[in-house]
């Protein structure tokens, strides 16, 4: 009760914000009134003269209370440009564009929002293009770049060719950021006073530089100081939900997926015909009033699929899914789990729709390899192991070669079961014209949430080449992980980050939550006139659509534009069938005709028109009435289905009723809707009908179950929300080591003289290397022969017992001994190197190592993600699990790092005839085969930078190499192949 009064006396929060910042409104306007007496040179120096003043500023604090103080002033001269643009035109992206903008009180106020590093929540319509121009330019003045992000390269080059007259006339430079730009054009941009471009470029950027590039001017980002991010709920929500990632082709592609397309196709058929005879034995257990076995057989059609046509017409009748209900209820009891193992184990495979899954079943496993029954099972491999070591009659090396032929056969029997897992959510779960389109023998992924069409990229994890088998089209080589980081992490390297929408505070809880982000409601310059009217809710798809087809055909006919929202590319085009048989002219906006996305929007307002479209986020463009449309009641907005989060349905229905117009919208929905089957709706709207007596053919339409809709919603938006802050949690661990890992990368690059990080590294590993061999502990003794050995293979020392004269030193002075002797053999090596390219080679064998074992390392930590799930089962939290464990292997990689640095050392050269030489000149057992050559990226041209460091050359493939039965350069005695060959 106290909080009502205190709300209704004194506002809410937002609008308590709001009223705050009236005076500095006002500050505003009265500086802008008098700068309008300026001539354009006075006010254009006005930036020039701030520029240089914030450029002395170093303190962070001391720069962001000098914004502070300077934002009513700087805001005025952005107003007071704009004020002098209006009645010219430009062109932007090749069509004329008249400027007649000037910002409102309200846009001020967003303003004022976005440079205080919150979410603007503005209304379509309400220009927050323009907005976003008075904090950019304020924090562009401390000349260390502002980022604007927006949700597609078209939007990029648009508001920055639009935006950008402005800044300019006030002396600013813009630049743009597209996918096709080489890393040159790309450094320009980015030394901008304002740069403008999408998430996954600004993102991909910071991989390459961090990751791939060898050498500062490789380098296209110059930090990251203030972002403002367009559309926030769609980049920071919706595509947080998948990672970032830069890959390349795998070195070996050992997929399966077009040999085993016939097997799964087949067993998808053999369930299909199942599930079919199962329905009709429901039918005929129904008229024999046999009412729990029509309900077992039809919750089994549910398991095996939810989507089949038969049980979808049976679900129509209120009693059939009341039996299936019950029967589902009884199955999910905790005492009928083994039941329900059973009954699904009486299918081919079972499916998950809300969590993503199919799982195959023995029944399954039996059909794709009847000859086999060990297809399907892992062999243990530890336990494989241990009866071949423990067997004395075979050989070593006989051992070690059955080892990997073990080791290769549970690879090829995992890599099988995991291609027809992929293969099987394929055919069960990822539909043509929904989740993807086929076009020009490709699949490309369609954006659920935009409805564009996302060319480049690909599922992970082999997802998208079992997609490829099953469409029949070109097989693209499998990828593996070259750099990673998800667009939580990203967006959290800004020292200052903002965001504007038409829709945030659904979800404001998260901003805060994971980006720190409070939202702040900007009220609209107009009051609102759109009428939201109530959900009309049918039993079936087919009564939804006959009546969305007469509602827009009744709104067509009085002249008033309707705007079709659907969910999936499939939707909009069975639309579009049913309004060609009733002759109603319309044009579709969708993943196939994205290309004419202005053109289609431009005409979305004018008399009569009907457009379909897949999604309205992010379209950049508001819908403005044409003549006579404003007397049958402005825009309609008809939604064909409610998406799954809230945020979709508000920003269709922001689409109308922009600045003040009037406006209608009412969505259309049907029990056989996703949203409703998954995530439980359809049952409270059952009941509902029931109890109101509803029949075949007819309606719901109340508040209420608005309200119950939205619940729905909110569960899978709540479900969502955990999904991506798992990933985040686990992203978590790895953005600290990548962090420690691009950290060095940067070190290495700044440093002028990598010799001495060289010289660092040699000296640790050494003293490791030494203590580990040396210190004898209980009853281990100390391992001189093992030293030597590690030194030779590291090293071209040639060093014998004798030479070293370990026994008569300490453990320090051993060490002392080797290291002084490495560095001795270094500058040796040195004196044969061509001086200005020295510091080069240093520098890339160093990030060659970091290169190399850091992408094993990424495909490490990705097989241990999928590992640790599985403990779960053993009451372990995957997440601990996952942090200890990489914890360990992180350790490990920067050990080898710095191994993987010294083995490299003597192996690499600037000048291979004179370095060679010298080695001939060398004792034949000075020279050691080096256990692996130094490679190269694996990068494509494309994705990286190309390298300007001279090649290190592998020294030993000239050399004379050492026999087999010649005595071992460690000083062992033995002959070499039975020490350090191995062999």
């Amino acid at each position: 009760m106290f909080h009502w009064i205190f709300k209704h006396i004194l506002g809410s929060k937002n609008q308590r914000d709001i009223r705050r910042m009236q005076p500095l409104v006002e500050r505003i306007n009265s500086l802008e009134k008098e700068f309008q007496l300026l001539p354009d040179e006075a006010l254009r120096a006005k930036t020039n003269t701030w520029k240089q003043e914030l450029a002395e500023i170093t303190d962070q604090e001391k720069l962001a209370k000098r914004l502070e103080e300077l934002l009513p002033e700087a805001f005025a001269v952005v107003k007071n440009g704009a004020r002098r643009l209006c009645g010219k035109t430009f062109m932007v992206c090749n069509q004329e564009f008249l400027w007649n903008m000037i910002p409102f009180d309200v846009q001020l106020i967003g303003g004022i929002v976005l440079h205080h590093g919150r979410i603007a929540e503005m209304a379509t319509g309400e220009g927050k293009t323009l907005v976003a121009t008075l904090p950019i330019y304020l924090n562009a003045l401390a000349g260390r770049g502002v980022h604007l992000i927006t949700v597609n390269d078209y939007l990029s080059r648009r508001d920055a060719e639009c935006m950008g007259q402005l800044y300019a006339f006030l002396g600013l430079t813009t630049g743009i950021i597209q996918h096709d730009q080489s890393p040159e054009e790309r450094r320009a941009q980015y030394e901008c006073d304002i740069t403008y471009g999408t998430n996954s470029e600004f993102g991909f950027d910071y991989l390459r530089d961090n990751g791939m590039a060898t050498s500062r001017k490789q380098q296209v980002q110059r930090g990251h100081y203030f972002a403002i991010v367009d559309e926030v709920d769609s980049i920071l929500v919706d595509e947080a939900r998948t990672p970032l990632i830069i890959s390349g082709p795998a070195t070996i592609s050992t997929h399966q997926y077009d040999h085993l397309k016939p097997l799964i196709a087949d067993l998808v058929r053999k369930q299909s015909m199942l599930c079919t005879r199962l329905v009709n034995e429901a039918r005929e257990f129904e008229q024999q009033g046999k009412k729990e076995q029509a309900g077992l057989a039809l919750f089994k059609v549910k398991l095996g699929q939810p989507r089949n046509k038969g049980l979808l017409k049976s679900m129509e009748d209120p009693d059939i899914r009341k039996l299936i209900d019950k029967a589902e209820l009884s199955f999910y009891q905790e005492s009928s789990k083994d039941n329900l193992v059973a009954l699904k184990e009486e299918l081919y495979f079972s499916i998950d729709e809300r969590q993503g899954e199919a799982d195959l079943t023995e029944l399954g496993r039996n059909f794709l390899n009847p000859s086999d029954p060990n297809a399907f099972v892992l062999p243990d491999l530890l336990t494989q192991f241990a009866d071949i070591d423990a067997d004395p009659s075979i050989a070593v090396t006989e051992k070690n070669k059955r080892k990997q032929e073990c080791q290769k056969h549970c690879d090829v029997q995992a890599e099988r079961m995991h291609n027809i897992a992929q293969l099987l959510k394929a055919y069960c779960l990822y539909e043509r014209d929904v989740e993807y389109v086929v076009e020009e023998n490709k699949v490309i992924i369609v954006d659920t949430f935009t409805g564009r069409k996302m060319p480049g990229r690909r599922w992970s994890d082999g997802l998208h080449q079992a997609v490829e088998a099953k469409e029949g089209v070109h097989i693209d080589r499998e990828t593996q992980t070259l750099a990673t980081i998800t667009i939580q992490n990203y967006f959290r390297l800004y020292e200052k980050l903002a965001g504007m929408t038409g829709t945030a505070e659904t979800e404001a809880h998260e901003f805060h939550d994971i980006y720190g982000l409070d939202v702040t409601v900007i009220p609209t310059n107009k009051p609102v006139r759109r009428i939201d009217n109530n959900d009309r809710i049918f039993k079936t798809r087919r009564e939804k659509y006959a009546a969305v087809i007469t509602e827009i055909a009744a709104a067509h006919h009085r002249g008033q534009p309707v705007l079709v929202g659907t969910a999936s590319v499939e939707a909009s085009e069975l639309v579009s069938r049913m309004l060609k048989r009733e002759k109603i002219p319309h044009t579709v906006l969708n993943a196939k005709f994205h290309m004419q996305e202005a053109e289609i929007i431009a005409r979305a307002g004018l008399r009569g028109a009907v457009t379909i479209s897949t999604n309205m986020a992010g379209r950049g463009t508001d819908i403005k009435l044409g003549q006579g449309v404003l007397e049958t009641g402005g825009l309609f907005v008809l939604g064909t289905e409610r998406h799954e989060s809230r945020r979709i349905d508000r920003q269709l229905r922001g689409r109308c009723a922009r600045q003040g117009d009037p406006g209608l919208s009412r969505f259309y929905i049907s029990f056989e809707d996703d949203l409703m089957r998954n995530f439980g709706a359809s049952d409270r709207m059952t009941k509902i009908m029931e109890s109101f007596g509803i029949k075949e053919g007819e309606e719901l339409e109340h508040p209420w179950l608005n309200k119950s809709v939205e619940t729905a919603q909110k569960r899978v938006e709540e479900r969502n929300y955990q999904m991506r802050r798992r990933t985040l949690e686990f992203d978590d661990v790895m953005n600290q080591q990548r962090s420690v890992v691009y950290s060095y990368r940067n070190e290495v690059m700044d440093s002028q003289d990598p010799r001495k990080m060289i010289d660092a590294v040699i000296e640790e590993v050494i003293v490791k290397k030494v203590s580990a061999f040396l210190e004898a502990t209980g009853d281990q003794e100390a391992d001189i022969t093992g030293l030597l050995h590690w030194m030779n293979t590291t090293f071209p020392l040639g060093m014998t017992q004798e030479k070293a004269n370990i026994h008569n030193r300490s453990l320090s002075e051993n060490s002392t001994f080797f290291i002084e002797t490495v560095k001795a053999m270094y500058e040796k090596k040195t004196t044969f190197e061509l001086a200005e390219a020295r510091i080069s080679l240093e520098r890339y064998v160093i990030l060659n190592a970091i290169d190399r074992l850091w992408q094993e390392h990424l495909y490490a930590m990705d097989g241990l993600r999928e590992a640790v799930y599985l403990r779960a089962y053993g009451q372990k939290d995957p997440l601990m699990e996952y942090k200890t464990e990489a914890y360990t292997i992180f350790v490990e990689l920067m050990e080898n790092i710095k191994e993987e640095i010294l083995s490299n050392l003597f192996r690499s050269t600037t000048n291979l005839q004179a370095f060679e030489t010298s080695l001939l000149k060398m004792p034949q057992k000075l020279i050691h085969p080096s256990p692996q050559e130094p490679t190269r990226s694996h990068t494509s041209p494309e994705q990286l930078p190309r390298h300007e460091e001279p090649f290190a050359f592998p020294i030993e493939r000239d050399t004379p190499k050492i026999g087999r039965n010649d005595s071992c350069p460690c000083g062992s005695g033995r002959k070499f192949k039975f020490c350090c060959g191995k062999e």
